[in-house]
């Protein structure tokens, strides 16, 4: 359970909780996309100075995203307890379940659990809109390696900034 809220501060809203869920669904379908431009042996077995594979990399966001969601949305961080797909089209269908998933489990977050401050997983202390926005960047991260590893490949990226 939560042990503290962050203190108010006299700041503007700069982002509702929907406009937050629609800039994190943008990113994850640019996401999507980067998986999908990966041939199927190297999105598995690819790295470059000993990175993991972008595989491995899409499926820690996956391990990340709905269990952030429902732990902001209820102070209970259960880690997530699907199995690692195998295959390309196995992780873009895991990947479109929990999409649909987040979509309808984002909007029950109650609006004070983003300011309350949590022990996320037993390890990061952070606000609601803090761990969301880490599961976000933790995301942006990691697609940059894939960035890497496709233009390694001499594969186009999609453009960071499509995120429809």
């Amino acid at each position: 359970m939560p042990t503290e809220t962050k203190p108010e501060r006299n700041l503007a809203i700069v982002m509702t909780a929907d406009e937050l869920l629609s800039h994190w669904q943008g990113h994850r379908r640019l996401t999507r996309r980067t998986i999908e431009a990966f041939p199927e042996d190297k999105l598995f077995q690819f790295s470059i100075g000993g990175m993991r594979p972008f595989a491995d990399l899409a499926f820690e966001f996956i391990n990340m995203a709905m269990p952030i969601v429902h732990g902001v949305a209820t102070g209970k961080w259960e880690k997530f307890a699907g199995e690692k797909p195998t295959t390309k089209a196995g992780l873009l269908q895991l990947w479109d379940e929990q999409t649909a998933a987040i979509d309808k489990a984002f909007p029950q977050i109650p609006p004070h659990r983003f300011a309350e401050v949590d022990n996320a997983f037993g390890m990061y202390k952070n606000t609601g809109i803090g761990t969301i926005q880490y599961g976000i960047d933790n995301e942006i991260h990691h697609r940059g390696q894939g960035y890497v590893y496709l233009r390694a490949l001499g594969i186009e990226p999609p453009h960071f900034w499509e995120r429809e």
